[in-house]
């Protein structure tokens, strides 16, 4: 009975997201920033353990310089942003290539054009900040054609699916990070031989064998495949952190990172990501309600208590 129970808690998940993205795309764009901006505040003051911890995340990112009310206001805007990331994402389709480009703004885009022009692919490394999915969408457009990037495999499988059908609407080509037909870094190898360009979310190191970096002066652990990928392939690596406008987005791309740490392959890896780490703690600075990490991201750095528990 416990398997029927599941199947049928996985299918009504589904279901229940599809009904959602339908819904969200029928209703004014109006209704429907308003409604997830409602939301944001509404999970925000239920202090949840992902808000919680985004609340830590934050304090580390802003130095430990804001007291608790304002890192409280803080972590509210990070929620409500987080919020509009979502309304964005089930609308994106119906805002369409044209809308996303005139309300994009790319500082530092000649950092990627330098990549083009001397004929080289790109590996683009993320944080979760702002709207990377918006980002996708410019970037195809830029590049005239698809990139390759990695998701996260979602239960039930249908709903995984379903994000990776929504996001081939958008251009992008997407596999998955385990349980694919090969694993995902010999592809993403493949594809950048060819000379195609990706994209990889990386603040966070959901395997477990990340390498070691500084983000925001503390210790913690960023995936190694973005420079893996460039020095076994010669791609540009180059980070970028988006964020949002009042208007629309806001997608900075940094200068290339160089991997020159050393001789031995594992020091130019651990070099240039700690070169990403950098750029990240930069650009996130810039607009930290922007930043959408409801995870672990140091290993010493748990939730925040909740309010009537805090000294």
């Amino acid at each position: 009975m416990s398997g029927v129970r599941a199947r049928v808690a996985a299918r009504l998940t589904d279901l229940g997201y599809a009904a959602g993205w339908q819904a969200v795309q029928r209703v004014p764009e109006p209704v429907a920033r308003g409604a997830f901006d409602a939301a944001g505040r509404w999970a925000a003051g239920r202090e949840g353990r992902g808000v919680r911890q985004l609340r830590a995340n934050l304090r580390v990112a802003t130095g430990g310089k804001l007291d608790a009310d304002e890192l409280d206001a803080l972590t509210v805007r990070a929620v409500r942003s987080y919020a509009r990331y979502w309304q964005e994402a089930f609308r994106l389709p119906r805002l369409g290539t044209a809308r996303i480009l005139r309300d994009t703004l790319l500082p530092g885009q000649e950092h990627l054009a330098r990549a083009r022009d001397q004929g080289r692919p790109v590996v683009v490394a993320l944080p979760h900040s702002g709207n990377w999915d918006a980002a996708g969408v410019w970037l195809v457009d830029w590049l005239g054609g698809p990139f390759l990037t990695v998701a996260e495999r979602l239960r039930p499988e249908s709903l995984y699916a379903r994000f990776l059908a929504y996001r081939e609407t958008l251009g992008m080509r997407v596999v998955p990070l385990t349980g694919g037909p090969r694993p995902s870094s010999a592809v993403l190898r493949e594809w950048l031989e060819a000379g195609g360009s990706v994209c990889l979310l990386v603040d966070r190191d959901l395997g477990g064998g990340g390498v070691p970096v500084d983000l925001f002066g503390r210790r913690a652990t960023m995936p190694g495949g973005p420079a893996l990928l460039a020095a076994q392939t010669g791609a540009a690596l180059h980070p970028a952190v988006s964020r949002f406008s009042e208007r629309g987005w806001v997608h900075e791309v940094h200068p290339e990172v160089p991997l020159d740490g050393g001789t031995r392959l594992r020091d130019r890896v651990q070099h240039a990501m700690q070169g990403v780490a950098d750029a990240f703690s930069d650009g996130i600075a810039r607009q930290p309600e922007d930043w959408h990490v409801l995870g672990r991201v140091w290993a010493d750095v748990p939730p925040d208590p909740p309010a009537g528990e805090r000294g």
